[in-house]
């Protein structure tokens, strides 16, 4: 933190004659080449006379050479409460513009092309209303409210734990009094209501969903007497709770199925910890409290534990599994060591693989799963590829650039034998990944090497793949070519000998969004198919083409309606409760379609329902012949823990009836009082749809909450690996479980790498009157098949050996077997609709699928067979034989709505079951891979923290990703995000709580001046997680070109860690504002021009010195391109005379990350 006056050449820039002479202004420039005489991305921020940004321009950047700008004001109170959407004007070659709002007005053609904030008038400044952009916005505000808790409103429940037993208890106790608890309310502009109470120590204590005037799903949160959280009862929990006398232990058996329940050390680490429907689980650490051993359930009773070790710098080296007891006696037997190992010449074999490390901790270790190296490359490491003639950096440590400090090497072992994935990287001068190879369990491999351009962006990508080591190398080269903005303008693609094809041709708007895409052909400025796009001024996407005026040559419409509604808003009279309306929050209201293949006259649509918690109740399909025949519709009711209680489904119709398919009553274990399902009954007795059965097949789990058999799908058994995921589908009838009858049925297995990746799949159809199987082998994207048939009676098999199937793209695949490039049209959520290809002569569509709001397929028409092996259908995900959707972490049943497995961060979702799919709203939201939704954010470089999509509010989310920017604001995507995992279902992270912008409470002033110190704001996020804490930290300062703070704070037992920043490059904000000094520890700041700590960081110290009286530690990182330069200063007396004390601080940063846990006192 530093107080001084900064230079005024700093603050507004230096005078050029391209910019306004008379405006205080700050110029930046990102060069796209290395000279700096070509494109680059140029933005001018002008600033009024209080040192406050009054116009963003960004010079010549929309496609058509226009600025794009950026209109800013503020109130009577200095405060910016509109937020102007930015604007294309007729370029001025970066002078300040004039008339930007009627501009705006004109360009969006509205009259709201802004959101607006009312704010209360406090000091606190808090948000009372939000108007988002948008004359539709204008009457459907984000209302908030301020306030505290009344009598009986909350209840409240008091939890025990005794550490020298383990034992926690939770009884009920006497509500919360009126005024003991804060209460803030959010409604949506649709009018959901969400409440939130909490404490005076901040703790959340209650969430509250507002489902009518009469029930709401509460989520309770309850702390024991050390303060740490030890249970989250779920909503369904919370209802069978609420009618307990004040005294009265909560059952155990309630708790089991519908509560989390936590456990922790001395230490203050979680080590026991039970998720509702799974077994407890523990965790074990060493003396520097890194997780060494993790035990779920399914292990617990064959001592079995998952281990990791690791270097002397933190890295993870090594993961496997190992026997051991129980959990006191493994963490007794690491109490005071360091896990660590070293790189070792000989090192040691296990599984088949020497391993370069030594194996110095429980040497006796079962199994190893994966290996890292670091630093430098092992034995046995392939020669790199490198025909792009990149400049390679080696790990010759002699070298000024080397490799040190980089990931170069990760072996991974399959999981059901010993053979291994060793895949192995190479880096250019500026640390970026530009060369792997991969060598895969069958011996083959798959080669990349990335030409990229000065910016960072590839150029030319090149992969060459065999399947087994003497197979012939394939060979797809892809290259790239951009605006001047950097905007991705046209990709190709090229497959061995064949024709290069272009993939993509882009055209943008003036504000950078895709409106226009020419997919595939040979031939620049035409494609097989031109598709249009289209948005409103939220920014969202509207239509795909347009499937009211579907032109001759487009194959593919579809619209998307958020707040209007052009169907019918009552489509079945049989529930006239279930009103189709116009939404405002983001979700979808209807959907329309049409395509080539039926007729140009046939317009499909989906008009969509949904209840308070933003969860699905019906899905309307209409037709524009006869909207009111009620075919393909699914009406959905649920618990109050958004488990699926009954199901609706209907299919095509004879013409004037439906055909109604399901009628699907859900029954949960433990009379309903679980999220387990126990049994689905089809009281429509129609075998279309979900199976129908006389009599309720009861489905069973493992303790980890996995389902084990499913027989109205004549599934007997399924098992798993300890990644929870399946290995065996057994759907064999007859022999061993059915007396009489011969085995029968397709039996289904699945083969995986230690890092959930599948590999290898097979379906055996058990037959007593042949053989007959299908192979799969999923390498890198590459997809192999076999097919192999074999009549008892017959002695010449039908045998296609194993084939090279397909290869995606990112348009849709390439056919091998055909020769040829197969696209897709999707949608919005990544459904593939309808794919097609050039057969030599025309266009051909290869497949249609449309589906039900949930993922099942229409049935009754778009018929056409498809590409058999290519089976990549819902949100784009593989269909598997069963019925299933592989998702990656867990599989899909899109036929009740629901998963099989427990969500592994259903923690993030505690008011929701850990079987839900997508919240229930699969019309807004997909899993990319099974485990959650995620929440996306971009880190501008003067330190802002913004949402992705600044009209995606979904809580509830399982990680929150940070995305680095370019100049302008756009993405980085050559970057890898930072991603943090909540640790609550509806706690915030440090990164949204940076996002979190907030007026100075000193409201500092740059001294004799007026001007304020912060006219940005404050930002600030909080943790008590040392290694989230440190490896933010690291990506922030690394990212941005301002001054980040970051204090730690010694309370009671625990460290609390806040990350701040005032958005400037020369000053800090204070650490007073934030959780004061007395309990101050240390507290660091970063010097992005890189200089030495200075007198004001001396000032800044002794103020803090003496308001702490604990004389708290002091830091500065310089970070100007040699981040690892730490420097501890501090001001004293001695003899008389003032001393700046500063020095090198070494052993602070470890390989690249802050080492915070040598900080705390």
């Amino acid at each position: 933190m530093k107080k001084i006056i900064i230079p005024i050449h700093l603050l507004f820039g230096c005078i050029l004659s391209a910019q306004s002479t008379s405006e205080n202004f700050i110029e930046t420039k990102v060069y796209l080449d290395s000279l700096g005489t070509g494109d680059k991305l140029r933005t001018v921020q002008y600033i009024d006379g209080l040192g406050r940004p009054k116009q963003i321009v960004s010079v010549n950047s929309a496609p058509s050479g226009k600025d794009i700008v950026t209109h800013i004001e503020y109130d009577n109170f200095g405060r910016q409460v509109d937020s102007w959407l930015p604007t294309p004007m007729s370029t001025l070659n970066g002078n300040i513009q004039s008339s930007v709002k009627s501009a705006a007005n004109t360009y969006y053609s509205d009259n709201y092309p802004y959101s607006h904030s009312n704010l209360e008038l406090s000091p606190l400044d808090r948000p009372l209303s939000k108007l988002n952009e948008g004359n539709s916005w204008q009457q459907n505000p984000i209302n908030f409210s301020y306030g505290a808790n009344a009598t009986g409103e909350v209840q409240k429940y008091i939890a025990t734990f005794d550490y020298s037993t383990s034992q926690s208890t939770i009884s009920k106790s006497i509500d919360y009094t009126a005024g003991q608890l804060y209460k803030n309310s959010v409604t949506d502009e649709d009018g959901n209501q969400s409440i939130e109470f909490k404490n005076s120590e901040g703790q959340i204590i209650l969430v509250r969903k507002i489902l009518s005037a009469t029930e709401s799903a509460d989520t309770y949160y309850i702390y024991n007497n050390y303060g740490q959280l030890a249970y989250v009862i779920s909503p369904k929990g919370t209802d069978l709770f609420k009618n307990l006398a004040s005294g009265t232990q909560l059952p155990e058996t309630t708790l089991n199925n519908l509560c989390y329940q936590y456990k922790y050390d001395r230490k203050n680490r979680l080590v026991e910890k039970k998720l509702p429907g799974k077994g407890w689980e523990y965790m074990v650490y060493d003396k520097a409290d890194r997780l060494i051993f993790t035990q779920d359930a399914v292990m617990h009773p064959s001592d079995k534990w998952l281990f990791t070790k690791y270097d002397k710098f933190g890295r993870v080296i090594m993961t496997g599994i190992v026997g051991g007891s129980n959990r006191a006696d493994m963490q007794n037997m690491i109490l005071n060591n360091l896990i660590i190992e070293n790189r070792d010449g000989v090192g040691f074999t296990k599984n088949g693989m020497q391993v370069y490390y030594s194996n110095n901790h429980f040497p006796y270790l079962e199994t190893i799963l994966s290996v890292n190296y670091y630093d430098s490359y092992p034995s046995g490491t392939p020669p790199v590829t490198n025909t792009l003639s990149n400049q390679i950096i080696t790990d010759n440590t002699a070298a000024k650039i080397n490799t040190k400090g980089m990931l170069l090497a990760s072996y991974i072992k399959n999981i059901e034998d010993n053979n291994w994935t060793k895949t192995y990287s190479w880096y250019d001068k500026k640390g970026r990944a530009i060369s792997s190879h991969s060598i895969n369990h069958l011996g083959g491999y798959t080669k990349t090497e990335s030409q990229l351009e000065f910016s960072g962006v590839p150029k030319k990508v090149i992969t060459r793949h065999k399947r087994l080591s003497g197979d012939t190398e394939r060979e797809i080269i892809e290259s790239f070519t951009y605006d001047s903005q950097n905007r991705i303008k046209v990709h190709k693609h090229k497959v061995d000998n064949n024709a290069e094809e272009i993939l993509a041709q882009n055209d943008y708007n003036d504000i950078s969004q895709v409106i226009q895409k020419k997919v595939g052909g040979t031939i620049l400025g035409s494609g097989l198919q031109t598709i249009d796009y289209q948005y409103n001024i939220r920014g969202w996407m509207t239509h795909i083409n347009d499937p009211v005026n579907l032109g001759t040559e487009d194959l593919f419409g579809y619209k998307i309606k958020y707040n209007t509604v052009e169907g019918q808003s009552v489509p079945n009279l049989n529930f006239q409760n279930l009103i189709v309306q116009p939404k405002f929050n983001g979700n979808i209201a209807e959907t329309d379609w049409k395509t080539s293949t039926d007729g140009n006259s046939n317009l499909r649509r989906y008009g969509y329902v949904y209840d308070k918690l933003n969860r699905l109740s019906a899905g309307f399909f209409q037709k524009d012949t006869n909207p009111t025949l009620g075919e393909y519709f699914e009406k959905i009711t649920y618990d109050i823990n958004s488990n699926i209680t009954t199901l609706q489904r209907t299919a095509g119709s004879n013409g004037t009836t439906a055909n109604g398919i399901d009628f699907l009553v859900y029954k949960y274990a433990f009379g309903n009082q679980s999220n387990q399902l126990e049994s689905v009954q089809d009281v429509s007795q129609n075998n279309s749809g979900y199976p129908f059965f006389p009599v309720r097949n009861n489905i069973s789990y493992d303790t980890n909450g996995n389902m084990t058999n499913h027989m109205d799908k004549n599934i007997s058994k399924i098992e798993y690996n300890h990644l929870n995921l399946p290995t065996l589908v057994n759907a064999v009838v007859g022999g061993g479980w059915l007396p009489g009858l011969d085995a029968e049925g397709p039996r289904h297995t699945y083969k995986y790498k230690a890092n959930g990746t599948k590999y290898a799949k097979r379906v055996d159809n058990i037959s007593p009157y042949m053989e007959d199987f299908t192979e799969v082998d999923y390498l890198e994207g590459f997809q192999y098949q076999r097919k192999y048939t074999k009549m008892s009676t017959s002695q010449n098999p039908y045998d296609t050996g194993i084939t090279l199937k397909f290869v995606p793209t990112s348009e849709g695949y390439f056919d091998f077997e055909k020769n040829k490039y197969i696209y897709n049209y999707s949608d919005h959520l990544g459904n593939v609709r309808l794919s097609y290809f050039h057969n030599g002569n025309s266009i051909e569509v290869l497949e249609e699928n449309n589906y039900y709001p949930f993922g099942l397929k229409h049935e009754g028409y778009n018929g056409l067979a498809g590409n058999q092996s290519y089976q990549y259908k819902y949100n784009g995900k593989e269909l598997q034989e069963t019925g299933m959707y592989d998702y990656g972490a867990r599989f899909y049943m899109p036929d009740i709505g629901r998963w099989g497995v427990v969500d592994s961060l259903s923690e993030e979702y505690t008011s929701w079951s850990p079987y839900n799919y997508v919240m229930n709203n699969p019309i807004s939201n997909i899993d990319p891979d099974g485990r959650g939704v995620l929440t996306d954010y971009k880190l501008l470089q003067d330190g802002q923290v913004k949402r992705v999509d600044p009209n995606d509010r979904s809580e509830e989310r399982s990680d929150d990703r940070l995305f680095v920017t370019d100049s302008k604001g756009n993405v980085d995507n050559s970057v890898d995000p930072h991603v943090i995992k909540k640790s609550a279902p509806t706690d915030s992270t440090p990164i949204s709580e940076l996002s979190l912008n907030f007026k100075d409470p000193q409201n500092a002033k740059y001294p004799h001046t007026t001007a304020p110190m912060f006219p940005k704001g404050l930002s600030r996020g909080f943790t008590n997680n040392s290694t989230t804490a440190s490896s933010l930290y690291t990506f922030l300062i690394d990212n941005t070109n301002v001054e980040w703070g970051l204090a730690g704070h010694k309370i009671g037992s625990k460290m609390n860690y806040t990350i701040f920043t005032g958005h400037q490059t020369d000053v800090v904000t204070p650490i007073f504002s934030h959780r004061g000094v007395s309990k101050l520890s240390f507290e660091i700041h970063n010097h992005p021009r890189g200089t030495l700590p200075n007198t004001g960081d001396m000032n800044a110290a002794v103020s803090l010195d003496n308001a702490s009286g604990k004389y708290p530690r002091h830091f500065v990182i310089t970070s100007d391109g040699n981040p690892q330069r730490v420097y501890e200063y501090r001001r004293y007396i001695k003899n008389g005379e003032v001393v700046n004390d500063i020095s090198v601080k070494k052993g602070l940063i470890i390989n690249g990350n802050l080492n915070l846990k040598s900080l705390e006192k």
